[in-house]
């Protein structure tokens, strides 16, 4: 009598539910446009000397006509052109919002806002973003000019509804006091020139980059087809490597401004390295040939994904010591997350390989990650401004 196949472990079958509610999730929220459910970020770059300051906000444009309760036919607005008009017809209204939730005070007095030019608007991934400019004029305070600076941002919160645990990412350059640091509903609110700059720094900008790839469910999906079509444990560590090496690279790039691409280029390539990946991993895994185009490729993707990371932090500014500090402290976070899952799927996936089901498993697990990395990029491709 011919005995029956094992079934598969328990934790196995845990794994493969656990992955299909993930991409299930994904292909609910794959289209960026319908992203307000989940969180935004704004980008303000502060600059200046005495009590002269300038402050540039990129803030995402429909959210901020929502946030100042203005009507559909301002917050709708898709055309560029139409969306310069919105934001100039409604400037007031605009600027009493921003500046009702942006503020910057020297030595603890609070500095008067008034707006510096039209605003404009130009786009994020597939997202129009709105930029305003605030001048401040800050009076003289104790220590004369030379006084340390407050800056406070309370930007598209939680009681909105719009979108909930939005983080506003603030890079400041006054009088010669560098720095960057994000700011949450947690900790809204950060001082130039404190004792403990650096250290908060690295932290903040370390767990903004450990967000970024857990909550980054595209490259997630990456990591998982590059484990799903590893062979051996080398494999596992040399395409871990390839791509590390690669985005890092990238990342830094792009970030400090030496290498530009237009995220309306890298997006999609990013949606179709997840479905090359996760394809080739089931149909050419068993190949002698794989391993010669394996890393070569991965390290092309590692490359475009990188420019993907540098997007998320909405860097614009030259070197700098501190810049280079925020950028190593969020690539580590990349790391730290992009390691974890690793230790903790390819161990499954092993015991996985060594039963009958992983015949059926891992195309059952791998069908989801191509169709929601082709409809991201069909997505971002018919997504792409005119």
């Amino acid at each position: 009598m011919r005995s029956a196949a094992p079934r598969p472990p328990a934790a196995l079958l845990t794994l493969l539910a656990a992955l299909l509610t993930v991409l299930a999730a994904g292909l609910a929220s794959a289209s960026p446009a319908a992203a307000h459910d989940a969180t935004t970020t704004a980008y303000v770059d502060v600059t200046g000397t005495g009590t002269r300051v300038e402050a540039e906000l990129d803030l995402e444009y429909d959210l901020l006509m929502k946030s100042a309760w203005l009507y559909e036919e301002a917050y709708g607005a898709k055309d560029r052109a139409e969306q310069l008009r919105q934001l100039k017809t409604n400037a007031k209204a605009v600027n009493e919002y921003v500046t009702g939730r942006f503020a910057l005070a020297h030595d603890g007095t609070a500095c008067a806002p008034r707006p510096a030019g039209d605003a404009d608007v130009h786009t994020r991934g597939t997202r129009p973003f709105a930029v305003l400019t605030l001048a401040y004029d800050c009076p003289a305070g104790a220590d004369g000019a030379d006084g340390a600076y407050t800056i406070s941002s309370a930007l598209f919160p939680d009681a909105e509804s719009f979108v909930h645990s939005t983080e506003t990412i603030v890079h400041y350059d006054i009088d010669g006091q560098r720095g960057s640091q994000v700011l949450t509903a947690a900790e809204p609110t950060l001082k130039t020139g404190g004792p403990h700059q650096s250290r908060h720094q690295i932290t903040e900008f370390f767990l903004l980059g450990m967000e970024h790839l857990l909550f980054g469910l595209d490259h997630i999906l990456f990591l998982l087809s590059l484990l799903i079509g590893a062979r051996s444990l080398r494999d596992v560590l040399l395409a871990a490597t390839a791509f590390t090496a690669a985005h890092s690279v990238t990342f830094l790039l792009a970030a400090m401004g030496v290498v530009t691409v237009p995220a309306a280029v890298v997006e999609p390539v990013i949606a179709a390295s997840i479905a090359v990946m996760a394809c080739a991993g089931i149909f050419l895994r068993d190949r002698e040939s794989t391993g010669r185009w394996r890393l070569p490729v991965v390290f092309l993707f590692g490359l475009v994904h990188g420019l993907g990371f540098a997007g998320a932090l909405g860097i614009d500014e030259s070197w700098s010591w501190e810049l280079l500090l925020s950028l190593l402290s969020f690539n580590v976070g990349i790391e730290a997350v992009q390691l974890g899952i690793i230790v903790v799927v390819f161990p499954l996936l092993v015991l996985l390989r060594r039963t009958p089901a992983h015949r059926w498993v891992l195309p059952a697990m791998t069908a989801p990650i191509v169709i929601v990395s082709l409809y991201w990029f069909w997505d971002r491709v018919t997504a792409v401004p005119s």
